[in-house]
């Protein structure tokens, strides 16, 4: 059963959903009718709450997806498929300290806090006053947000934090950073970084190349989804494509001169190989089929 204040995914008979806060008393209007939040607490997750003109609606406990789908937003938020990959290769977990900067409406924020759970700690950064406000209404209303810290600061000035396990930049000019950036996360630590347009790939990876940074990697992810008809199975005619390009790397600090292997010298040999054969030698030689008579 639905608490009060807990989100609820309500979904139409023609797929159309909703994403509310549950409130005793309260309602919701559509096209379908008035769905009275009474019968969603008596239907309870899982079943079927009808609204006053009888059409059923689907009571279902949001996922992570739903969540991040639902944020309220001012800006242009991360999409789904691109913040599963960015979890997995920032190594996003229990226990995990991560840095982020540029918060925005918060939708990897939510995602990071979920999975971070009560012993991760996430750091997020935002210098714009209102959308550091809409990010920690979004992790309220979603149910994180216990293991976020957040910082109205300007990120040119340095980040707080040292020896974070993991750092995800979502700003403009990323490669104005670098250094920031490497001064905040541990040894080998993984870095993410989104931009939305090639020349700023282009800015970002001449700044990577200069150090201290390894294993660049960029890409972009597409998604295309297929109508679920069995007998006429084929893609849908939209899908998303391009929503930014993915960066990631490693800080690689320069090694010491103590640190550095030196060169493999190649052995010698005992004896002096015999010298080959002038070329004017060479070219007496008996060649061809009849050589050896």
């Amino acid at each position: 059963m639905p608490k009060p204040g807990q989100l609820v995914l309500l979904v139409s008979p023609r797929g159309k959903r909703y994403l509310r806060v549950f409130e005793e008393g309260g309602s919701l209007h559509t096209g379908d009718g008035i769905l009275d939040y009474a019968r969603v607490a008596e239907a309870g997750f899982g079943g079927l709450a009808h609204t006053h003109l009888g059409k059923a609606f689907r009571v279902v406990r949001p996922a992570l997806y739903d969540l991040v789908k639902g944020v309220k937003r001012q800006t242009q938020i991360i999409y789904p498929k691109e913040i599963g990959y960015i979890l997995l290769k920032l190594g996003i977990g229990p226990g995990r300290s991560i840095i982020e900067a540029g918060s925005g409406s918060g939708s990897l924020t939510v995602a990071m806090s979920w999975v971070a759970g009560e012993t991760g700690r996430i750091y997020t950064y935002e210098r714009r006053p209102e959308f550091f406000k809409l990010c920690r209404s979004n992790l309220t209303r979603c149910g994180v947000g216990d293991n976020v810290e957040q910082f109205n600061h300007d990120i040119a000035d340095g980040f707080l934090q040292t020896g974070a396990d993991a750092l995800f930049l979502d700003v403009r000019e990323p490669w104005l950073y670098l250094e920031q950036a490497a001064a905040a996360v541990a040894p080998g630590a993984p870095l993410g970084f989104l931009v939305p347009t090639v020349n700023q790939v282009s800015d970002l990876v001449a700044g990577l190349e200069k150090g201290p940074f390894t294993d660049i990697e960029v890409l972009e992810i597409f998604l295309r989804r297929y109508k679920p008809v069995p007998d006429r199975l084929r893609p849908e005619d939209r899908m998303v494509a391009h929503t930014g390009f993915l960066i990631f790397c490693r800080e690689q600090k320069p090694l010491s001169a103590e640190e550095q292997v030196p060169a493999a010298v190649p052995d010698t040999p005992d004896e002096t190989p015999e010298a080959a054969p002038d070329a004017e030698d060479a070219g007496d030689a008996p060649t061809g089929p009849d050589a050896g008579e």
